[in-house]
């Protein structure tokens, strides 16, 4: 599949695959919606604390990334774990300006550490957040009660319904701790209807820049 870099309109970048028109991040601004979806509606909600967070679609990096740099201002100690099963190659890696789009370049060596380490292992990359990632299909996650808070960022569901099925979101709410979160961009009703179905208590809130609505979901 053919695979490109473009700017979105905030001025940072994202991958483009041209077979599905499909890209890893919001054409509106991939910064903007990480801060948005993830950070503003999902990180903030647990300021001071030690969490585990597990996001459905490492990518390109760029959520993790940002996280690490807000727990620092939130006050957290973060176990991160990224799941990805095809991840994107070094050039891509090198072609992404969220370092710069950011203004992190005191913390340049962590978004590279963050691609360089290896997979299937923990590495602290300071005392604060550890990162773990695990090349893995979504399909076989079977964590249990491990997590806070889940970053759901997997491709839409108009190019991989499948996964954004029930079976996924049980999976889902199972490796959820009890009073936990999973925030995502989506806003379709199929999508509410599965997160539902599985036990999630499900909230409509207001979307990123180009985006009307997103959904974050509770587990009692």
């Amino acid at each position: 599949m053919k695979r490109e870099i473009i700017q979105t309109l905030d001025g940072s970048t994202t991958i483009h695959l041209g077979e599905w028109d499909e890209c890893y991040h919001s054409k509106h601004g991939a910064i903007q919606e990480a801060q948005h979806v993830f950070i503003k509606n999902g990180l903030s909600l647990f300021e001071n604390k030690h969490i585990s967070i597990l996001e459905i679609g490492f990518g390109t990096g760029l959520n993790a990334f940002i996280t690490f740099l807000e727990a620092k201002k939130l006050n957290q100690t973060i176990d991160y774990v990224g799941v990805e099963a095809y991840p994107i190659s070094a050039d891509e890696v090198l072609s992404m300006n969220y370092v710069e789009e950011l203004n992190a370049i005191t913390e340049s060596s962590i978004f590279k550490t963050m691609h360089e380490s290896n997979w299937e292992e923990k590495s602290n990359l300071s005392t604060d957040f550890s990162l773990t990632k695990r090349k893995q299909f979504f399909e076989a996650i079977d964590d249990i009660e491990k997590f806070d808070l889940i970053y759901f960022d997997a491709f839409g569901y108009r190019v991989q319904p499948e996964l954004w099925s029930t079976e996924i979101f049980d999976s889902m709410y199972k490796a959820l701790k009890p009073n936990s979160v999973l925030v995502t961009y989506a806003a379709r009703g199929v999508v509410k209807r599965s997160m539902i179905e599985v036990g999630f208590t499900v909230e409509k809130l207001a979307g990123p820049p180009g985006k009307r609505e997103m959904f974050r979901a509770r587990k009692k």
